[in-house]
């Protein structure tokens, strides 16, 4: 691969607004994104006037997620595939594909014409570090990484950030990754038996986080006084879903005692 398909960027969010900047610069206007999916794709798009489209047809630009957030389950290859014959240019957001515990992952022909976005900062658990790099596609021409180059802030990553990036392509630090994967996977299999075991729906996904629905209303704010915090799925489509990180046996206990103490208690017969 040649150094000239490489784009640093500040964050992946940093890039999504670059390229929706470029598409409308392109004036292009119709564009899609995954739904339920991470909310900087709709606000980019709100931002610089493109505005959804479900006819494969006829999409400019868009986005894709694999593994998506927040459900964690794979991209529809058959619309991925639409939209490339379209010939629209898309960002393949690869976020959270370090952390997928199942399946294969995304077709190489796809990713091969994607503007392949990839941030280490979850996979490292450095969330609080921002820096990011892309992958150009194949097809790409060298005005068109130009242009997105000149869209860059001027100092897009600090000494973290670029510390950050040199680790990620260390093979120790890969083999380090590679090696946890099998924790985190025992480590999800607990947490779904104990959220299944309490009355919750859990959705089906293969990254290192899942969907679950409750079997009743829950106090986000009582939960966050005893120190466990969920994610609300509300903003990211799903309402009425919480998003909930693979953690160790210790915070799931923490989450089930909490859980129980918020659970109806069933109501006593007079006699």
């Amino acid at each position: 691969m040649s150094a000239e398909r490489i784009l640093i960027a500040a964050s992946g969010s940093e890039w999504i607004m670059r390229f929706a900047a470029w598409a409308c610069r392109r004036g292009w206007r119709r564009a899609w994104w995954p739904t339920p999916g991470y909310g900087d794709y709709a606000h980019a798009a709100r931002v610089w006037g493109l505005q959804r489209c479900d006819n494969a047809s006829v999409v400019e630009v868009g986005w894709l997620c694999d593994p998506g957030s927040p459900t964690g389950e794979p991209l529809d290859a058959a619309q991925a595939h639409a939209l490339l014959s379209a010939a629209a240019q898309l960002t393949l957001d690869l976020a959270y594909e370090p952390l997928r515990l199942e399946g294969s992952g995304v077709p190489d022909d796809i990713r091969r014409r994607c503007w392949q976005l990839i941030t280490p900062n979850k996979a490292l658990g450095l969330t609080g570090v921002r820096a990011a790099y892309v992958i150009a596609p194949e097809h790409a021409s060298l005005q068109d990484i130009a242009a997105l180059n000149a869209l860059a802030p001027s100092w897009p990553i600090g000494a973290d950030g670029v510390a950050m990036l040199r680790a990620w392509v260390r093979p120790a630090v890969q083999q380090w990754l590679c090696s946890s994967l099998p924790t985190l996977r025992q480590w999800k299999v607990e947490l779904m038996m104990c959220l299944q075991a309490l009355g919750w729906v859990v959705a089906p996904g293969q990254a290192s986080f899942l969907c679950a629905s409750p079997p009743a209303p829950i106090s986000a704010q009582a939960l966050r006084a005893a120190g466990v915090k969920l994610r609300d799925a509300t903003s990211l489509g799903m309402p009425g879903w919480w998003r909930l990180s693979v953690q160790p046996p210790s915070a799931v206990a923490a989450l089930a005692r909490q859980l129980r103490r918020q659970a109806p208690r069933p109501v006593q017969e007079e006699r």
